[in-house]
């Protein structure tokens, strides 16, 4: 059974939106500033909250100092220190009666998370929200595998198959199922938990490349790209998506083309310029594939090949690299990865994301990255109106 109800991509009220936290703990409180994202999202119109799901931050502890975090360094004194997701989501289950945002995991990870427990960790949160849980789902990055020991070999084809797993365990009715794979098999496996009103938590896939996309339009309710960039390679991607999903007997138009991203806004555009800038802000490029930087003109600083976000794993680069790295950035770089300037120039460049087929937008707050506190408090302003204005696009 697949989830029907509220499906972003049947809004007629302009785009629909949720926000994306990366949930770490802060000095006063683990759970404030989610709690903060919510009612930001929740008072603007948006449709969902989202928690990131890493064991540590993808910004290079080294860089993490007052000097680059400003006020920030004494709010989130480490970094790494990143909550549980799905710990988190139950917390704000039992917290989110009144605004009834539906809640998600963006993206959980298909290596190092067995997939029998995604899909009760998933099918529980369904019937918490009455049927407002999202699975948000991908193959999980190099720095939360490698270093803890989980296999990081052939991780696309883990995915598939951790995908196929979840599908089963859902749909098996809760009977005993026995299946064949390279990775995840099963033998006389049960699960019965129930679906909510029939309804499974939608499964969005975080996908880039082309094998990827072609196992989004087999399996997916949604599509939620993060390293797409250009808004032409993400019509063409999403052509993909949907002529495969054509192909399989399902419906294209029941996909939700989602793009996760971030937003640097402000009162003018010094202020974005400057944010932007930020070597904190700009140490996000190297999440970036190396691709994207050569259309700039710089090789990506580690290495002409390098994948981007998949293969980065920041907690092993020193001060004085990462440093030289983010000092590589182009200014011309950061605005290709970014939704950034005044709340109208911001709402224009989203405006062209959805004339090439974007119809739900997971945004990240990176003005909050700006060192100069006082900045960084000025941009909830254009923040909020660009929430605000998506509903009118």
């Amino acid at each position: 059974m697949r989830s029907s109800a509220r499906r972003g991509g049947t809004s007629t009220g302009g785009l629909r939106f949720g926000l994306l936290d990366g949930i770490v703990n802060t000095r006063f409180s683990p759970t404030a500033a989610t709690r903060f994202a919510g009612a930001t999202v929740a008072l603007n119109g948006g449709d969902s909250l989202w928690v990131g799901d890493h064991l540590n931050s993808l910004i290079p502890r080294s860089l993490a100092t007052p000097e680059h975090l400003g006020v920030g360094a004494k709010l989130v004194p480490r970094v790494d220190a990143i909550l549980e997701p799905w710990t988190m989501l139950g917390h704000l289950a039992a917290r989110n009666r009144l605004t009834r945002l539906r809640l998600g995991v963006c993206v959980t990870d298909a290596s190092r998370r067995n997939p029998a427990v995604t899909a009760q960790a998933a099918a529980t949160l369904h019937l918490l929200t009455k049927g407002r849980a999202m699975l948000g789902i991908g193959v999980g990055e190099r720095e939360g595998n490698e270093p803890y020991g989980v296999p990081w070999e052939k991780p696309v084809a883990r995915f598939e198959e951790a995908v196929a797993t979840i599908r089963a365990l859902w749909n098996s009715g809760g009977e005993a199922i026995t299946r064949d794979s390279e990775f995840f098999p099963l033998h006389n496996a049960v699960f019965d938990l129930p679906p909510y009103r029939g309804t499974w938590p939608e499964m969005w896939v975080a996908a880039q490349g082309p094998r990827m996309l072609r196992i989004t339009g087999r399996h997916a309710d949604g599509w939620v790209p993060f390293t797409i960039s250009r808004p032409a390679d993400y019509a063409r991607s999403l052509a993909t998506v949907r002529d495969v999903a054509s192909d399989a007997g399902r419906d294209p138009a029941a996909i939700v083309p989602a793009l996760n991203r971030a937003v640097v806004v402000g009162r003018t555009r010094d202020d974005v310029d400057e944010a932007l800038d930020g070597v904190i802000m700009k140490s996000s490029a190297l999440s970036a594939p190396a691709e994207t930087w050569a259309r700039h003109g710089v090789v990506h600083p580690l290495g002409a090949d390098f994948s981007g976000v998949q293969d980065l794993v920041p907690q092993t680069i020193d001060y004085e690299s990462a440093l030289a790295y983010t000092k590589a950035v182009p200014a011309s770089l950061m605005r290709e990865i970014t939704f950034s300037g005044t709340a109208d120039e911001v709402l224009g460049q989203i405006a062209e994301w959805r004339d090439h087929g974007l119809r739900y937008l997971l945004v990240m707050n990176a003005s909050q990255l700006n060192p100069r506190l006082r900045k960084a408090v000025a941009a909830s302003g254009p923040f909020g109106t660009v929430l605000r204005g998506l509903k009118k696009l």
